[in-house]
């Protein structure tokens, strides 16, 4: 097992200077206008097939909308691979162009034998990304785990979530499912995979027997495998500098995907335009392989050298010593509340706190009078996470003051508040001793 002594989960802004080593050249300028031209051809099929058929149009049905997330559009790449690859089988070709009447036919059919090769090739690159993507968070988990029966449970859990995700997909595809409806199962199962991971970090949900069995498991990491994938967490920063040039690439590959599919249905109607449409769709083929493999090995060698856990100097808390700091989970749905006592009239008080998991939790202070009514001294906000937030006054009262970090509104989540508090005594007294906050507060969590 190895140690987290010292070890806090991976920031943005750490991310943010990592990434800087990391700059990802832009894609072929050519990507943006084969685009448009797809989509100028697309249209123009389009048209000619309502036309013809006198059915709706179809397009509505067939445009996607690119995702935010950087796995959400590696899932959404394969699903329109496979759905292109679906129009390339020999079976689902138009019935003039499996007869080969011609030549300018065969030269149709050849090329998309080749389409098929290299379209197979990428899939299976971005299926082993997906895969050692997965087994790295898995693997590090591990290694920071205990290495006896807890080890041993995730492990177990892990297997046997895999095998039903399985058999879920297997079902759905042998009972008749479509490509879409096999992607919507498969995401679904990843975004299940992420709830509990959160479930793991945060100790409630189905996890929460198991997260009791696993005392002795690192703070930091369940923090880790709980904050990963916040939607303003540290990944944001990934999607922010490389999600552009994946999005046009998943716009692209649903361009091909419309562009073919209206091809096969206005085929022998467009035939006097056969060589112009297959030089657009071999040029355009042939660019997304090409960028989406750069783009494949560029990230994966990002994400192999990107550390998940950092010390607290690289994550930028050197200046405040953490071993002065007090570190408290609330629950969801609760407050912690501490109680500082103020002697002297001027006195500074002073705080300095940092939410460590999380996405924001809510702070703010008052000054408890004797009847019980109670005076607002801070304003009531919401802090974000990993953002250090230092503040202080001097106390025009001298009595209890309650500082307040308020969680109730979270119905899931926990939050983990990292603070420090003191009093300062005023210009006349500094040269007494300084009272210690540690004999002046108390703490609770309501």
């Amino acid at each position: 097992m190895a140690s987290t002594a010292g070890l806090v989960p991976i920031t943005r802004a750490f991310l943010a200077k990592y990434y800087d080593k990391y700059p990802y050249s832009s894609l072929n300028q050519e990507i943006s206008s084969l685009i448009d031209s797809l989509k100028e051809q697309y249209s123009i099929l389009a048209l000619e097939y309502k036309k013809a058929s006198g059915k709706k149009n179809l397009l509505q049905d067939l445009v996607i909308t690119v995702p935010h997330k950087i796995d959400e559009n590696l899932w959404k790449n394969r699903e329109q691979v496979e759905e292109i690859l679906y129009l390339l089988e020999k079976t689902h070709w138009p019935a003039t162009l499996k007869e080969h009447c011609s030549t300018g036919k065969k030269n149709v059919a050849d090329a998309l034998e080749r389409y098929k090769v290299v379209l197979k090739d990428l899939l299976k690159e971005i299926e082993a990304f997906q895969a050692a993507n997965s087994n790295r968070v898995y693997n590090m988990v591990l290694t920071y785990m205990p290495q006896d029966f807890r080890c041993s449970l995730i492990k177990q859990q892990r297997e046997r979530s895999e095998r039903k995700r399985q058999a879920e997909v297997e079902a759905l595809v042998n009972n008749g499912g479509t490509i879409r409806d096999k992607f919507a199962l498969l995401w679904s199962q990843q975004m299940e995979r992420r709830r509990q991971l959160a479930q793991l970090g945060s100790g409630s949900g189905l996890y929460k027997q198991l997260v009791k069995l696993l005392v002795g498991v690192p703070m930091v990491l369940l923090d880790f495998v709980k904050q990963i994938n916040d939607h303003q967490g540290p990944m944001e920063e990934q999607r922010e500098r490389y999600g552009p040039p994946l999005y046009e690439l998943t716009a692209l590959s649903n361009s091909i995907r419309i562009f073919t599919e209206f091809w096969w249905r206005t085929f022998d109607i467009s035939e006097p335009r056969t060589e112009e449409l297959l030089g657009l769709l071999d040029k355009t083929v042939d660019a997304y392989v090409t960028e989406f493999r750069h783009f494949l090995k560029f990230i994966q060698e990002v994400f192999e050298h990107s550390p998940f856990l950092i010390t607290a100097e690289e994550a930028g808390l050197t200046e405040r010593k953490l071993e002065d700091f007090e570190e408290i989970p609330i629950p969801a749905g609760k407050m912690h509340e501490v109680l500082v006592k103020v002697e002297c009239e001027g006195a500074i008080l002073a705080w300095d706190f940092r939410l460590t998991s999380g996405k924001d939790v809510g702070f703010h202070v008052e000054f408890i009078h004797e009847s019980g009514s109670k005076v607002p001294m801070v304003p009531y906000k919401r802090y974000e996470a990993n953002q250090p937030n230092q503040g202080d006054f001097p106390s025009p009262f001298v009595g209890q003051y309650k500082l307040i970090w308020d969680n109730s509104y979270s119905t899931f989540y926990r939050k983990v508040v990292r603070h420090k508090l003191d009093v300062i005594p005023p210009v006349g007294k500094r040269d007494q001793a300084r009272r210690s906050f540690q004999l002046s507060r108390e703490g609770c969590t309501i």
